[in-house]
């Protein structure tokens, strides 16, 4: 890789023809003057684009691609770590906590300063968490963690009627929020479960800042034994991940759906129900069908005893300008109540 230093005296006009040439640029200048030009560089990656065109699966691939471009060439501007964690710039803040909790004790190195605002976005979200009225108080995500910023799928377990009060699983808890609400409603034993180490620790901060008798564990999916309601909000759109952050977003080969469905019948207690929470944009996007989403119910053995919806209320639904609008518009967030066929 070609790394070359550069300072305040660098032009985006020119750092874009760097980075286009498959130059990294280290930078050596003024912290702030950094995000400066990484947001310089970002308006001209955007500007170049075409706006991709044709049916909702090309545009929704041509969006990813043209991302993940943007995201590989905003990548390169480096800046500096020393071995304590800080950044030796001038006017940088401290962000020796955020880095720490993310990658352990440091040494010198670079970072791109692109992650670097992500991480220190993530520890704000942390610190100040989102106020979630299902739970009675704030979630406080962490960073490669979902965060409930979108509170249509809570609501939506907060609202189905409990077939049982006894116990309940949380099938890839995250942050730990939809085990909170279970636990909440007055379900006497809530498991959840996470593959995750991040997701373990935060959601067990979380249940234990709101004083909640959940069980936290790791497993892949399900914890041993059987449970009046099994609730998993798995990623929603089959597809592979192109960063650790969209893990929460993308299910490859739709591998925790499928998990979750394949196996729930034999964590089921009589009369118990799976909550399938899930939204239909991959529909939309002609990423799946809705007739292949039946057809996994019945080859495992469930039927839908009933669905609850919401419409989703989060400001890119309303963007009219983003290359997903009409899908994003026509969303439904959906929660199957599914029992033994």
């Amino acid at each position: 890789m070609d790394v070359v230093v550069v300072d305040d005296e660098l032009t985006a006009d020119a750092a874009l023809r760097m980075v286009r040439d498959g130059s990294s640029l280290l930078w050596r200048g003024d912290y702030q003057n950094a995000r400066q030009l990484l947001s310089a560089l970002g308006r001209r990656v955007r500007s170049g684009g075409k706006t991709p065109k044709g049916d909702a699966r090309s545009v929704f691939y041509a969006y990813r691609e043209a991302r993940s471009r943007e995201a590989s060439l905003l990548s390169r501007l480096l800046v500096p770590l020393d071995a304590d964690n800080s950044v030796p710039l001038r006017r940088a803040p401290d962000v020796r906590q955020a880095v720490g909790r993310v990658y352990g004790p440091g040494e010198e190195s670079v970072i791109p300063l692109r992650e670097l605002l992500g991480i220190l976005g993530a520890e704000q979200w942390r610190e100040q968490g989102v106020e979630v009225p299902a739970v009675g108080g704030r979630i406080h995500p962490h960073y490669g963690v979902f965060a409930p910023t979108r509170q249509e799928y809570v609501d939506l377990v907060a609202q189905a009627p409990l077939p049982s009060e006894d116990v309940a699983f949380d099938i890839g808890t995250g942050t730990g929020v939809l085990a909170a609400v279970l636990a909440r409603r007055g379900v006497e034993r809530v498991v959840a479960t996470d593959a995750d180490p991040r997701a373990l620790a935060c959601a067990r901060e979380n249940v234990e800042r709101l004083g909640l008798d959940v069980e936290v564990v790791e497993a892949d999916l399900f914890p041993r034994g059987r449970a009046g309601v099994v609730v998993c909000n798995p990623p929603w759109l089959p597809g592979k991940p192109a960063s650790g952050l969209d893990h929460a977003v993308y299910d490859p080969g739709s591998r925790m759906l499928h998990g979750y469905l394949d196996r729930l019948r034999a964590h089921l207690r009589p009369g118990g129900e799976g909550w399938l929470v899930l939204s239909d944009l991959a529909e939309h996007l002609g990423l799946r069908t809705r007739d292949e989403l039946l057809t996994r119910f019945d080859r495992a053995g469930l039927r839908v005893a009933d669905r609850l919806d919401a419409k989703p209320v989060h400001p890119r639904a309303a963007d009219a300008d983003d290359p997903l609008h009409a899908a994003r518009a026509a969303e439904v967030t959906s929660l199957w109540r599914l029992v033994g066929a």
